[in-house]
């Protein structure tokens, strides 16, 4: 889609086209097109009506029920911070004080939209034309475009002293192929703008891929991984007055209706993220991080919690005498340790009728599907099969889930 196109679906004959596209879409596209056509809208405008219906079907799971009268990209829906992280980052910007905020890179505004309802005035700033038209018509569907203003424009040249926070989100894909981006320093804006910018503005957050090294956390911030009902989402750095602690895990579980406004509950482990956890050998239960936990370097903090150890010093596997409950870990029965060995394993599956299993890895190289294969399961038993390491030997564990 282009600047034209879009002009187009904001008229008139566009918004019917859209009603018309969203009532097709989401089945055969080759049928949708057809429909369109046939009810005489042109094929340029049907084919852009028919993307955004099928943009916005796929956005309700980030955005709810106002997806309907958004407008996206391919690569700005994929890239757009989930409405509970938003709405929870707004909030404690609020809580900080922030009055007036700048969105650097502001994108299709996921994350100023939910700043706006949060009664803070927010500036975008968004490179790309197309994207930066889209994110104002969104603020005018909100019935926020008084709170939240876009400029199409270089974020490095916003004057950051107009506003008392700034939220920055840099693109880490390459325009034009949309390939990620794993080097910061070619991030745009670039890193060494990103980070400096918290000292110039006192209010400062950096929304950072999860996988970001330690190493480049600038001093004094305050690190942040997110994962939303087990999945990990995001990063974020937390700078300056903002920052409370070194390291931070947060977990969301949305609830039925937690994107349009019901709160979600979130559940928060804190530490320094330089911890070391005990070591010693497995034991009756085992305890699975949540990824959010282990990418913020705090296994020891949630070891400490659980009175547990790890069986390798470098595999974020914990092991405890009781089955104690945690938000922040999935716990497992322990039944079997056995060093790896596939006869060994597939004569134990088989003489307990071991039909299905489920597989974790942790500092294995084997790969799942083709061990499930090799097993040749048979039978009406389910177990969970854990391949690690203990003492940097190749183990495998049998296990039994254990409720939530």
């Amino acid at each position: 889609m282009d600047l034209e196109q879009f002009a187009a679906l904001r008229t008139p004959a566009g918004s019917a086209a859209l009603d018309a596209a969203a009532r097709v879409a989401g089945g055969d596209p080759l049928t949708a097109a057809a429909a369109l056509r046939s009810a005489g809208v042109p094929a340029g405008l049907a084919a852009a009506a028919l993307t955004q219906a099928e943009l916005r079907r796929r956005a309700v799971g980030k955005f709810g029920p106002a997806a309907a009268g958004m407008f996206f990209t391919r690569a700005g829906l994929e890239q757009a911070t989930r409405g509970v992280v938003a709405r929870r980052r707004a909030e404690r910007l609020r809580a900080a004080g922030v009055g007036t905020l700048a969105d650097l890179g502001c994108g299709l505004g996921a994350d100023a939209l939910a700043a706006a309802r949060a009664g803070i005035r927010v500036y975008g700033v968004e490179a790309d034309p197309l994207t930066a038209a889209m994110a104002a018509a969104n603020a005018e569907a909100a019935g926020l475009a008084d709170l939240f203003t876009v400029e199409c424009g270089d974020a490095t040249a916003f004057d950051v002293s107009r506003v008392d926070g700034v939220f920055c989100d840099p693109a880490r894909r390459k325009a034009g192929t949309g390939r990620r981006i794993f080097d910061p320093n070619a991030y745009s804006p670039p890193w060494d703008f990103v980070t400096g910018l918290a000292e110039r503005v006192p209010h400062t957050v950096v929304k950072v891929a999860p996988g970001l090294d330690h190493a480049l956390i600038p001093a004094g911030a305050e690190a942040e991984w997110v994962s939303v009902d087990g999945d990990l989402v995001e990063a974020a750095l937390w700078c300056g007055s903002l920052a409370e602690v070194p390291r931070r895990a947060t977990l969301l579980r949305e609830k039925e209706g937690a994107v349009t406004g019901a709160e979600a509950r979130a559940m928060q482990l804190t530490g320094s993220g330089d911890a070391e956890a005990p070591v010693g050998r497995p034991r009756g239960f085992l305890f699975d991080p949540d990824s959010a936990v282990v990418r913020a370097h705090l296994v020891a903090e949630l070891a400490g919690d659980l009175d547990a150890t790890l069986a390798d010093p470098s595999i974020a596997y914990l092991y405890g005498d009781e089955a104690r409950p945690t938000p922040f870990a999935r716990c497992l029965e322990i039944t079997d340790v056995l060093p790896f060995s596939l006869k060994r394993l597939r004569a134990l599956l088989r003489e307990r009728r071991v039909g299905r299993v489920e597989i974790l890895k942790r500092g294995s190289a084997l790969e799942p599907e083709k061990l499930r294969r090799d097993l040749k399961l048979a039978g009406d038993e389910a177990a969970s099969l854990v391949l690690t390491r203990v003492a940097g030997a190749p183990t495998v564990l049998i296990c039994r889930p254990l409720p939530a």
